[in-house]
Parts: structure tokens; sequence; C-alpha cells
């Protein structure tokens, strides 16, 4: 018994367990990860180094350093270190006291590295990597939902087409059998019966492909069908495609309310998508020119022998420095900065050209599918008047006052008539998954 798999329960079914939809959730999985990785550069840090060397019986040092730094979002680290140091060959500027010395303070750079830095700007740009991936998943899902379509409407199609040379295999058989039977009775000529003949084996043979190519595009759906377990799964002969799916395709691709006139092209996330990336350069051009700032690093600790007095971090002991660079030229710099500038300019470009692309590709979809509408009338009023002619044409052949060349040839030309309807409608199927990969419309497992 014959099972119909509609157009919505097919695209179900891709969009739950096919791999390469899967896939596309990885990159939302890829992105939260660097996100994660960029938030570490914030992570609070313990660092303890330890240097010990004895020599013939002697300590000639032993050297204990523990710190603990809290990085912030901007070019200032907090930090609290305990140091102690014994031996008899320390450097002078290591000789500490015995128990040891505490300190607490703050380092910072205030030019190069305040605003903006590395760390900061790779969060930032994990952020916008992560908003990214949700919009590049939606165009992968939206891609290979399109493609499944397409062979879909494949297989409607070759189903369709096997279904015009099924019927009309039997027309040429009752008309075979019939000519036959008059010639045997002598009221045909022995031409007709094998004229009748000749056309019964061209609609074989016309059979015979279609039923081919149905096999075909039925492995070709098999391709897109998969279990949870990622199982492909072989599509079973008695499943059969929609022959009823023009009048629920709009709602499949949630395309029935679609207005040219109501379409947003910047919630469109090919276009969200490039936003992103380019506030993303617009961050590593920020950098770029923070990089052009002299580095002024500075430091201040305060120091004592008893942390455990509230009063005994002042400022009469500390420990300060002050760190300064800056190159001559700054060419690594001035070619680093107008790179960024380069490639966002390039991002900019690519954005504008890209909304005109979609725009003008989305309102000449619907242009098409308006004429697809026209053409789609003109047809089916041919393919009825051509019915009307061969009915005609069979009544006068068994009157006598016909040929049966007239009669194939008024065949030939309905079922030629009606192969092309399939294909204008398949064109228009494949227009309204146009429509809805451009617009990239979501749709409803």
């Amino acid at each position: 018994m014959e099972s119909v798999m509609t157009l919505s329960e097919y695209l179900g079914y891709v969009k739950a367990y096919h791999p390469v939809v899967k896939q596309a959730n990885l990159i939302m999985n890829a992105s939260e990860a660097k996100l994660l990785k960029a938030r570490g550069a914030f992570d609070p840090k313990i660092e303890v180094d330890f240097d010990k060397k004895e020599f013939k019986e002697k300590e000639y040092y032993n050297q204990l350093n523990g710190a603990f730094k809290i990085p912030t979002y901007y070019g200032l680290e907090f930090k609290a270190n305990f140091e102690n140091n014994e031996g008899i060959f320390l450097n002078p500027e290591a000789t500490l006291p015995t128990d040891g010395l505490y300190a607490v303070g703050v380092s910072a750079s205030l030019l190069k590295g305040f605003l903006i830095n590395q760390r900061m700007a790779s969060l930032k740009q994990a952020k916008f990597f992560l908003d990214q991936a949700k919009e590049d998943q939606q165009l992968l899902v939206n891609e290979i939902l399109y493609n499944a379509s397409l062979t879909y409407f494949n297989w409607l199609q070759t189903y369709n087409e096997k279904a015009v040379y099924q019927d009309f295999l039997g027309n040429a058989e009752i008309r075979f059998k019939g000519t036959k039977r008059a010639f045997i009775e002598g009221d045909k000529p022995a031409i007709d019966t094998l004229e009748a003949g000749i056309t019964l084996n061209e609609r074989k043979l016309y059979l015979e492909k279609a039923r081919i190519k149905l096999v075909k595009a039925s492995l070709e759906i098999s391709n897109f069908l998969w279990l949870n377990d990622n199982t492909p799964v072989e599509l079973q002969d008695h499943i059969i495609p929609n022959i009823e799916t023009l009048n629920s395709i709009d709602v499949t691709f949630n395309i029935a309310l679609f207005n040219i006139a109501d379409f947003d092209i910047n919630n469109h996330p090919k276009i969200k998508s490039l936003e992103f990336k380019i506030q993303s350069l617009n961050i590593d051009r920020e950098l770029k020119m923070n990089n052009l700032l002299p580095q002024l690093d500075v430091q201040y600790n305060f120091l004592t022998q008893t942390p455990r007095v509230s009063n005994s971090l002042n400022v009469d002991n500390y420990q300060a420095g002050i760190n300064f660079k800056l190159p001559l030229f700054l060419r690594k710099e001035r070619g680093d900065f107008k790179l960024a500038k380069i490639k966002l300019q390039e991002a900019t470009y690519e954005n504008e050209a890209t909304k005109v692309i979609i725009k003008n590709k989305v309102d000449a979809l619907q242009q098409e599918l308006s004429s697809f509408a026209i053409q789609s009338d003109f047809l089916t009023n041919i393919v009825k008047d051509y019915n009307t002619l061969l009915k005609a044409e069979e009544r006068k052949f068994f009157l006598g006052e016909s040929s049966l060349f007239l009669v194939n040839y008024r065949e030939s030309k309905l079922i030629e008539t009606k192969l092309k309807a399939i294909v204008l409608e398949n064109s228009f199927f494949q227009s309204k998954a146009d429509l809805f990969k451009a617009a990239v419309i979501s749709i409803s497992e």
C-alpha cells in the first residue's frame, strides 16, 4: 500500500537528523568555546616560583616567590605577592627580612593598551564571532533545506512523468487490441495494426525510461534521509511524493505572507553576519590604532612584613617602576593600521553590494513567480484543449472517419503538453525554493 511523504514531513526529517544540519550546530559550539577561551584571559592567576641551590653543604640561595594576580578589563592588573629568600650568595636586592616580605599593588598600561589591548579585543571579537555564528548557522541550515527541497521536486517530477506514461500506455494497449480485432474482422488494414504496435512499444520504452529516472530520483532523496543515530535511510518503494504539493508549498516554506515591501534587508542573516564581521574588524582597527601610542607601563606595590597589621601598608614602604617604549618610525604599527582599515573597508563594500544583490534577487523571484502563474493557466487550457481534440479524434477513428496516425499525433501532442506542464510546475517549485533561500526564511520542524 502506497504511503505519501509530504514536503513538510520530508524537510522535518532533514532538519532534525541530517549530519550537515548537526554540523551547523557545531559552528555554535566552536564559537562558544572561543568566547570561553577569550574570557580566560581575565581569569585570576596564582603563580609560584621556587629556586634553590646547594653545593658542598652550602646553601647558596633558596628563593620563593608566590603571587596572586587579578587582570581587569582595562589595562589594570591587581597583584598580591609574598617573597621569601635565604642563602649566603643572594644578590643584595634579593635580601629580605627573615619572615619574608609581602606586597600588594597594581600595574597599569597608561597609553598603549589602556583603553584597548589584545585581551580586550579578543573578548569583544569572540562575542561578535558568536553572534555571527548564529547567523551563519541559519544560512547553512537554509542551504541544506534548499538542496533537499530541489531533490524532492525532482522526485515529484519524475513520479508525475512516470504516471503520465503509465496512463497513456493503457490507452495504447486498448487501441492496439482494438485495431488488431478490427483487422481480423476485415475493418482495418494491416498497416494500422503495425502502427498501433509501434506506438505501444514506444509507450513501453518511454515508461521504462521514466521508471529509471524515478529510481535515480528516489536514491537522491535517500541522501537526505537519516536517523537520529547518524544511520542513513533508504527510501522504500511504497513511499511516494505528494502530488498536491502545489497546495501546501507556501505554508511549508513559510512564504505564504511574504511581501517584498515588508522585507527588511537588515534582518537578513547574511547581512547580519557581515555586520558582525564589520564590528569585529572595527575592533581590530581600534587595536591597531592604539598600537601607534607609546608604551607606558607603571606599577606600584605597598610592602610590609606584617600584613595582619592594618596600618602596616603605607607610602613609606613601596616598590615602584616605570617602563616606557616608543619605536622611532612606527613602520610596523602604521602598516598594521593601514591593513586593518583596508580590511574594514572591503567588508563594508561587500555588505553594501550584498544588500543590493539580495534585494534584486528577491524582487526578480517574485516577478518570476507571478509569470509562472500566468504560464500555468495557459498550459492548463492547452492540456484541456488537446485532451478534447484527442477524444474527438478517437471517436472519429472508431467511426471510420479518421486515421490511427492522427489519433497518435493528437495523443503525442497531449503527452508532450502534459510533460511541459510537469516541467513548468517543477520550475515553479524551484523558484519558490529560491525565494526561501534568498530571503533565508525559517521553517518549523
